[in-house]
């Protein structure tokens, strides 16, 4: 879930993490994280909120704060690249794009210019492979047009979806492959990454960017088909953090969303992650200067036992200054870089470890130290303080993340997503809190396992030759 690298940074950027250089070196200081209670002492932050149901289906969360004149709207749709099908990728994504065109009573292309005139910020929108949500934030004076325009488009985009709509859409995806996937530097190693991990017909194999070919192939009639599936009411949630007066907004979001017909909720089949299989690949990249390779293994899925384990390995393993692959590859300066993370999705997991290796530095040589540091994590747990230090920095970024109104609408829609509530912020901190070594220890023997890794190797290509 989280990137040791990240974590330590922007704990650092915040003041969270004070510099060695502010410690008195004459006096013998406490470490403040093994002074952590054994039993954690529930003072974590709560946030009120009220969720309920419209008689279509839609869940609505309020969270009412007169503190600052803004309101964070923010929908989710509970639809991702991990819902197509065959033959359908990239659809979830497309969508993301096909919702900011216009709806019958906005009119086209015109969401951002009327979002703007308001005073409206942070408009975006976003797909994984779990969900796709929209968001804004809009003064408090102006709630009732940031409802309206999500209401129209919930309710209204289809009518304006025709093929030069969709083809413009589909021109606008591509040339996002192309910027973000095709001409970056060891992107093309993610396309091998997911490619070898998920076998055709896994719905994560293709990235939330899918296949040119399958939008290239994609119908109007198949667009709105998946619209009509999956940007249903009963199908999305409303969540609404900031200034407003409750029973205001509830009549608000009755006035703009009630009269939608009421939704069938679509299902969702659970795919699991396929049986572990070691596989190398090896990607030529032109954009590539420095070899590169990545060992990568299945994992549970968000929120589920070991998920937790596998971020705090994570962070034991490559953090800067004392995590073990950090001290072995980037210390002793036989590598660039060095990461691991658990990337967690809603079916399963990735674990990954990330290595850029100098020149001088083989593949094979990287392998032997990441794979011996993986079995001796397997056989002897890993010391207290090392947990408490992550279980730190999760529970500072967590307080971080709900300071703006945006950060506890996006908490509490991935709660509500993944676990059906949204008041589990101390359940997710007591997931970090209360694991102990020999656990970790456990999950590390049980998925890290060295003889079913899926290795990328990335390498520069061959520079061109050629007269003057």
């Amino acid at each position: 879930m989280f990137s040791s690298k990240f974590w330590r940074r922007a704990l650092l950027g915040v003041g969270l993490l004070a510099p060695v250089a502010f410690l008195q070196p004459t006096v013998a200081q406490p470490d403040p994280v093994a002074l952590r209670p054994k039993v954690p002492i529930n003072n974590d932050p709560k946030i009120p909120f009220e969720k309920y149901t419209l008689s279509n289906g839609l869940e609505v969360i309020l969270v009412q704060d007169n503190s600052v004149p803004v309101v964070a709207v923010n929908v989710w749709y509970h639809v991702g690249s991990g819902h197509e099908v065959v033959g359908r990728s990239g659809f979830a994504h497309l969508f993301e794009h096909m919702m900011f065109q216009g709806s019958v009573h906005t009119g086209k292309d015109a969401h951002f210019s009327t979002l703007k005139q308001i005073g409206a910020e942070g408009v975006n929108g976003t797909t994984n492979q779990d969900r796709t949500n929209y968001f804004e934030i809009v003064p408090s004076n102006e709630l009732e047009t940031g409802l309206w325009l999500e209401s129209d488009r919930m309710g209204f985009m289809l009518p304006m979806l025709d093929k030069a709509a969709l083809d413009n859409q589909i021109e606008v995806v591509k040339n996002e492959r192309r910027q973000n996937y095709e001409t970056v530097a060891y992107r093309l190693s993610l396309f091998a990454l997911y490619e070898a991990m998920y076998p055709e017909g896994h719905p994560y194999r293709y990235l939330t960017i899918g296949l040119q070919k399958d939008l290239n192939a994609a119908t109007v009639d198949d667009v709105k088909n998946f619209f009509k599936t999956w940007y249903v009411p009963s199908n999305a949630t409303l969540t609404l953090v900031g200034d407003f007066d409750t029973a205001n907004a509830k009549q608000l979001v009755e006035k703009w969303f009630g009269s939608f017909p009421k939704s069938t909720k679509p299902s969702t089949v659970t795919i699991p992650a396929p049986a572990p299989k070691a596989a190398t690949v090896t990607v030529s990249d032109p954009l590539a200067k420095l070899e590169q390779v990545s060992f990568a293994w299945h994992t549970p899925a968000n929120f589920q036992p070991g998920d937790a384990e596998l971020d705090i390995t994570a962070n034991a393993l490559t953090a800067e200054g004392f995590g073990r692959l950090w001290r072995a590859l980037v210390e002793t300066k036989k590598v660039q870089y060095v990461d691991a993370s658990q990337s967690s999705g809603g079916f399963s997991s990735i674990f990954e470890v990330q290595v850029r290796l100098l020149p001088g530095t083989t593949v094979e040589e990287v392998s032997k130290i990441v794979m011996a540091e993986l079995s001796r994590l397997a056989k002897d747990p890993l010391d207290q303080k090392d947990i408490n230090q992550v279980v730190t920095q999760v529970e500072a970024m967590t307080v971080r993340g709900l300071e703006s109104v945006m950060g506890r609408a996006q908490t509490l829609q991935s709660y509500n997503h993944y676990l059906g509530d949204p008041d589990k912020i101390t359940f997710n901190l007591d997931r970090y809190r209360t694991t102990t070594p020999e656990k970790i220890r456990a999950v590390v023997a049980k998925y890290l396992v060295p003889s079913e890794v899926v290795t990328i190797i990335t390498k520069p290509a061959a520079a061109p030759t050629g007269g003057k």
